[in-house]
């Protein structure tokens, strides 16, 4: 049966009897499918297992094309045979999986990172991702055991010709008359590749069996002739581009008088720089040049591939392969298609298809992950300074100051004279009713300066401090847009922008947080009353009656009023409880200064806290937060991108 004759065989069948039923897989029939179907038919009524008859088949082999291979169904178990050749001359139908194991974690890397990435970047950003994503999907659900290679050029290059001369049959039409071809057509070295040629919108009309007999080492390939790139009818380019996003190789076929064009080389070529190693370059049509001129073109065409960035494979590294042929003579034909064997029974060139698209969308949403600074993120130095922003702000130094200052008047008042404690008390009194109207305008002046204010209320018995704490909003503001500032160092621009919004969401109602959280610290605390300073008040109180009895002695022995000892008793009580008075409350305030100071820095520690507390829970968890997502983004972008 010629090629032919198949052909318009498989035409009749679609047509008629051919048609297919709901849920059977549609093939070609070219005999061998048919004495397939009959004998699994005979099986499944003699209750035998499909894979049972189908090896049986495998021994017997294929009576009517020498040399093939037996074909497997996509999920049943894969089976190899050998035929004397090349040992790459295997055909896996089977094959569903990756074949080296790495583009799979790349995509899902991928998955994780477009997740992660659509509340922080726009949807038409990640639309690239997105697209290989569902490419990738939508590829592995098909064989990789098949690989989809399309033959692509410029008008009159002769990819017709040599498609043509690969499938051994004329099944592309050619001829002067341009464009030529003007919808794809697939020629499948295998019976089960409806699934691809459906998603690649190959219509049943446009699918073609090779020329008897099949060359078994092509096995699995399914071969494209794409119309011309730069036809000028209308809708030829669109179907060309969209066909290139969804193969697995490309064989460019240039000729010796179009091999430069700026068209080929700017909108395919160089764009495509990533895709070497799923890439044939064909210069066809080298029967017209004469002598050395075929190798002089092809090395002009090597420079020209280079400079567009395209790696050649060459000494044995991956890259693309280019060479020269004429499909018309057949001269290089054999060699392109030992190529296409190996890429096939490799069935690889899906996964590096796919993983070319990977590594161009990562480098294209580069800018988007990854900054060309150092180091991200907030270190120890940045959160320190931004609490002691907050607690600069808070007035905590103040406070602190206040507190000891406090401390001292309240041990200069329970361990002074009692004489002293009267002056004191009066001139207290006159002083709070005469500073009522000073504290409010205290407030607002601290909050002009951009410091908080402390003002002491002094009580009658305990006296501790009454605060009153405005939190000056500007130095709240600038601590936060400090914060942000150094956070986003090294951020690329839409996670910058992210840390800044939380940053600026946080600081809204901080410094109102930090007066609530400071008034709530200072509420309910007062100094503990140390015992020393009863005892030196009872010691004080001792004294001032041996002065008030010293006096009255004195004035009665004046007055003669007592008899026995002289004026010298008296006077002696009288001027050693003066002395000794002060002297105790010199001392005291003396050995007050400690623990005054250390009382004051308390107060200031445990306002500094509060301040902070505030600080990192409007503001620095928000920002980690936000660092840590972007953290966790740049790890899947990493993997994503090889690791690079």
């Amino acid at each position: 049966m010629t090629a032919t004759e198949g052909n318009g065989g498989n035409e009749g069948g679609r047509g008629g009897g051919g048609d297919r039923a709901a849920g059977d897989r549609h093939t070609w029939d070219d005999g061998l499918i048919a004495r397939r179907a009959h004998r699994r038919a005979a099986g499944r009524a003699a209750g035998r297992p499909a894979r049972a008859v189908d090896q049986e088949a495998a021994e017997e082999g294929a009576p009517d094309v020498p040399g093939a291979v037996t074909d497997y169904f996509p999920g049943e178990e894969t089976g190899r045979r050998s035929f004397g050749g090349p040992p790459y001359a295997v055909y896996q139908a089977g094959v569903r999986s990756f074949a080296t194991g790495t583009l799979r974690p790349r995509l899902e890397a991928l998955r994780q990172l477009v997740g992660l990435s659509r509340s922080r970047l726009e949807g038409r950003t990640l639309a690239g991702a997105a697209r290989v994503l569902d490419e990738a999907d939508a590829r592995g659900r098909h064989p990789y055991g098949h690989t989809v290679v399309a033959v692509a050029g410029a008008t009159g290059s002769g990819k017709s010709t040599l498609f043509n001369a690969l499938a051994g049959a004329p099944l592309s039409e050619t001829g002067v008359r341009r464009p030529t071809t003007a919808t794809p057509l697939a020629c499948a070295w295998t019976d089960h590749a409806d699934g691809l040629l459906d998603r690649l919108g190959i219509p049943a009309v446009d699918r073609r069996n090779p020329g008897y007999p099949y060359d078994p080492a092509l096995r699995g390939l399914v071969l494209l002739d794409l119309p011309d790139h730069d036809s000028a009818a209308p809708g030829h380019r669109e179907r060309v581009d969209r066909l290139l996003g969804l193969v697995d190789a490309v064989v460019w076929v240039v000729d010796p008088e179009k091999y430069a064009d700026a068209v080929l080389h700017e909108r395919y070529l160089r764009p495509l720089a990533g895709y070497a190693e799923v890439t044939f370059v064909v210069l066809n049509q080298v029967d017209r040049l004469p002598g050395e001129a075929a190798d002089q073109v092809l090395d002009d065409l090597r420079r020209l591939l280079d400079e567009d960035g395209l790696a050649l494979g060459e000494h044995g590294e991956p890259g693309a392969a280019v060479l020269a042929l004429s499909a018309l003579t057949g001269e290089g034909v054999g060699e392109l298609r030992e190529m296409l064997a190996r890429l096939t029974a490799e069935c690889g060139a899906a996964e590096r298809r796919l993983s070319a698209d990977v590594a161009g969308t990562m480098a294209r949403l580069r800018p988007q992950y990854v900054a060309d600074s150092g180091p991200v993120g907030l270190t120890e130095r940045a959160r320190a300074e931004f609490e002691d922003r907050l607690a600069e702000a808070a007035g905590a130094g103040a406070a602190g100051k206040a507190a000891e200052r406090t401390w001292l008047g309240d041990a200069e008042w329970a361990c002074g004279t009692p004489w002293g404690r009267l002056r004191g008390r009066r001139g207290h009194a006159s002083g709070s009713s005469r500073g009522g109207g000073s504290r409010g305008g205290g407030s607002r002046g601290s909050r002009a300066s951009g410091a908080g204010e402390w003002t002491e209320i002094p009580g009658a018995r305990a006296r501790t401090v009454a605060v009153e704490a405005v939190t000056a909003r500007p130095a709240v503001e600038e601590a936060v847009r400090t914060l942000g500032d150094e956070a986003t160092v090294g951020l690329p621009g839409p996670w910058a922008q992210a840390v800044r919004e939380a940053a600026g969401w946080g600081g809204r109602g901080l410094a109102e947080a930090v007066d609530e959280a400071v008034a709530a610290e200072t509420a309910h605390r007062r100094p503990v009353r140390p015992m020393w300073w009863s005892m030196v008040a009872a010691a004080q109180v001792t004294v001032s009656l041996a002065q008030v009895i010293g006096v009255l002695w004195l004035l009665g022995a004046v007055a003669g009023a007592f008899g026995g000892p002289g004026w010298w008793m008296p006077t002696l009580l009288v001027l050693g409880g003066a002395a000794v008075g002060p002297a105790l409350a010199w001392g005291s305030r003396a050995a007050a200064r400690g623990p005054a100071r250390r009382h004051g820095r308390s107060v200031e520690g445990r306002l500094r806290e509060a301040a902070a507390e505030c600080g990192r829970r409007r503001v620095l968890e928000p920002v980690e937060a936000e660092l840590a997502r972007y953290g966790e983004v740049r790890a899947q972008y990493v993997a994503a991108a090889g690791g690079a």
